[in-house]
């Protein structure tokens, strides 16, 4: 038999006193007085053996009462058999898992409302201490205090998801900065509630637990339901136009082992439902819907995904932001302007003038700022006889910071400072076609694209699908390898292609655009071509980000760098950190801990402000891992821990006698009731004794 607190056995030594009372006062005799013998008939006799039975058993009866009673205070109990044991004793951390997960139903009963009545009555057999501690996925400052298992019992009825999960690691170590703080070295025991969600937990394989702490696992035992949840958004077009048909396209994914069949899909466009679509997903799959939507006016539009999947509804809803009709920026640098001898006509500039989605601007290539690359999306590269020096810097940190370069050929390129420029492209063995003793070249037709490739797209009418193409003529002036072909000559050369360099992309002709190389200029096929360059020069938007990405990445114009951005959304406002390169700011979400009191990063629309305007508008939605419903099993975790002694795994929180369970495993059998109960029976026996034995 052990005792809680030993100390109070200090108490025994009260037991000397009734002892001493006995000894000091009942062997006492005492004299009586009196003048009537007569008095002697109504005196009942008492022997002398039977006064000291009386005597001895009060005397018995009074110190166990007293042994009982001091016995109950240190309250006494029988170890438990298992070894790992628990102790009422130092400090005791809770964790309760809160996050999203948890949200997951059992006999319509959520696994939180579970974990929190089980963990209420676990707070019962700790009534008596003082150093609790109760940590959530909150990571708050109030976590990092101990208190009493009233306060402990107050704060997990105030508990609330929080769409920040934790991996198990992370937890320990949270719970040992308090318990290396409070009881070095001293033996703490930690309790963990929670689903056990294998894509949150982290990898149990690193997970060491101090030999000095002892670890009980109380796993909810999930079952891996139905959820779904959105994988990705994407636009079918690089951009969207208004007045115009526009396609989103949505990747679901059933994080759960049931079918789900015909779920309805809603699109919304600020804050109206624009279109819906039905999905059905298998156990564990994915499914990609189309959803057709149109929009009225330029701009940043807020759109959401929305549909109604129980019992995990946290991730019923996706936010977006797509920019309708974002300005193309184009860059038109020339030395040799096309048309025909004396009369230049500059077709870039009259393609691009007659749309307003273009902003073009033209300049003489030995005399423009090169800061002004950092506004463009593409430049066409024309008639320039020599590319070096700064323009040739400058152009190939362009292309590799995800621009695009359109290089029109010159009349007589110079292939001197063009080889080691297109080598630096992708583009390699480049060679000139141009013969001193031509005057007049000659020009080749262009055979007949493949239509099939996506960079025709739309551009030739369904019914001339199959139709032969009335072809320009070009006469190249240069030819080289590699690239994607996208134009060829009928001699088997390349006209045009397509060269994937860094982040960015080169378009390489083989003709300058003067008549006397050719007619593709005054050609139909030229306008849209053109078009499709520019379009796909736009860098593809990023419709949503993620709370999870450790990095951010976000196009700015014209950035400063003393710039600092602001962040808002309702009425919040954060200022993260941050840096710029190029123009390209990066920033750092903070985490819901990292913020002050009050304050949480929720899903939805935030504005990135620049001096209290706003510059872009960009949606963020929190990470899907906890979307996916695996959870380890009780038989998993304790695999898991086989090496460790110090953790117990429980079967299940769903048992209903889980807490005297535990501790008749592991506190042994409490023995403070009967002792109690014995000395209210001993100090009873001392009353009979007192007023019934006479004789």
């Amino acid at each position: 038999m052990n005792f809680l607190y030993p100390s109070f056995l200090f108490g025994l030594l009260a037991v000397s006193v009734p002892i001493a009372i006995h000894l000091f006062n009942f062997r006492r005799t005492r004299r009586v007085f009196f003048t009537n013998v007569a008095l002697l008939r109504t005196v009942q006799t008492e022997t002398k053996s039977f006064r000291r039975l009386k005597h001895w058993l009060i005397l018995v009866a009074r110190c166990l009462f007293l042994i009982c009673l001091v016995l109950a205070f240190a309250q006494p109990f029988i170890p438990s058999k298992n070894k790992l044991g628990l102790s009422r004793q130092g400090v005791t951390s809770l964790y309760l898992d809160n996050s999203y997960s948890m949200q997951n139903e059992r006999n319509t009963k959520r696994y939180l409302d579970i974990a929190t009545g089980r963990l209420d009555e676990l707070l019962t057999l700790f009534r008596n201490a003082t150093s609790l501690q109760l940590l959530t996925n909150d990571f708050s400052t109030a976590e990092q205090q101990t208190g009493s298992a009233e306060s402990v019992r107050d704060r997990v009825t105030s508990v609330r998801f929080a769409h920040t999960p934790r991996t198990l690691e992370t937890v320990y170590r949270r719970q040992r900065n308090l318990l290396t703080s409070l009881n070095p070295g001293g033996r703490n025991q930690l309790f963990w509630f929670s689903d056990f969600q294998k894509s949150t937990v982290g990898d149990l394989s690193r997970l060491t637990i101090d030999t000095t702490d002892r670890v009980f696992i109380v796993p909810l035992d999930a079952q891996a339901t139905k959820n779904v949840y959105v994988d990705s958004v994407w636009l079918s077009t690089p951009f969207i136009r208004e007045q115009q048909n526009n396609s989103l396209n949505v990747k679901l994914n059933n994080g759960g082992r049931e079918n789900v069949k015909n779920l309805p899909v809603r699109l919304y466009l600020d804050d109206a439902q624009t279109s819906t679509a039905s999905a059905t997903l298998l156990p564990g799959g994915s499914a990609t819907v189309s959803l057709n939507f149109n929009v009225t006016k330029k701009g940043y539009h807020r759109g959401r995904i929305v549909f109604e999947d129980f019992p995990i509804t946290f991730d019923n809803q996706y936010f977006f932001v797509i920019e309708a009709s974002p300005a193309v920026r184009v860059l038109h640098l020339f030395e040799q302007k096309s048309g025909a001898p004396g009369r230049p006509t500059d077709y870039v500039d009259a393609v691009y003038s007659n749309d307003s989605l273009f902003v073009r601007r033209s300049f003489n290539a030995q005399n423009f700022d090169v800061g002004q690359l950092k506004e463009t999306d593409l430049v066409v590269l024309e008639g320039v006889t020599q590319v070096n020096g700064a323009l040739r810097t400058e152009l190939e940190r362009f292309v590799q910071q995800g621009g695009s370069l359109t290089i029109i050929p010159p009349t007589n390129p110079d292939m001197a400072s063009y080889k080691p420029f297109l080598n630096t492209l992708g583009v390699g063995n480049a060679q000139s076609t141009v013969s001193a003793a031509s005057a007049n070249p000659s020009s080749l037709p262009i055979a007949d694209p493949d239509r099939s490739n996506p960079f025709f797209r739309d551009v030739f009418q369904q019914s001339y699908q199959s139709e032969p193409l009335n072809m320009p003529s070009a006469a190249p002036v240069w030819r080289w390898s590699a690239g994607e072909r996208l134009l060829s000559l009928r001699d088997g050369n390349p006209m045009l292609t397509r060269s994937r360099t860094g982040q960015g992309i080169v378009y390489i002709l083989a003709n300058p655009l003067a008549s006397t190389y050719g007619n593709l200029a005054e050609h139909a096929l030229f306008v849209p071509v053109m078009y499709k360059m520019a379009a796909l020069s736009v860098r593809a938007q990023r419709t949503a980000y993620s709370f999870e990405d450790n990095l951010i990445t976000i196009p700015v114009s014209n950035p400063s760098e003393r710039a600092v951005y602001k962040l808002k959304h309702d009425k919040l406002e954060i200022i993260p950190v941050q840096r710029t390169v190029g123009n390209q700011l990066l920033i750092e979400m903070p985490k819901s801990n990292e913020l002050s009191a009050g304050q949480a990063v929720e899903a939805g629309y935030y504005e990135l402000q620049l001096d209290g305007k706003t510059e872009r508008l960009l949606a963020f939605n929190h990470g899907n891992k906890e979307s996916v419903m695996d959870f380890y099993s009780a038989n998993e975790l304790r695999r898991a821990f086989a090496n460790q002694p110090n953790v117990e795994v429980f079967d299940s929180i769903q048992d209903g006698d889980f807490v005297q369970v535990l501790e008749q495993e592991n506190l042994g059998r409490s023995l403070w009731k009967y002792f109690l109960l014995a000395a209210l029976a001993f100090l009873l026996i001392e009353v009979g004794l007192v007023r019934f034995m006479k004789g």
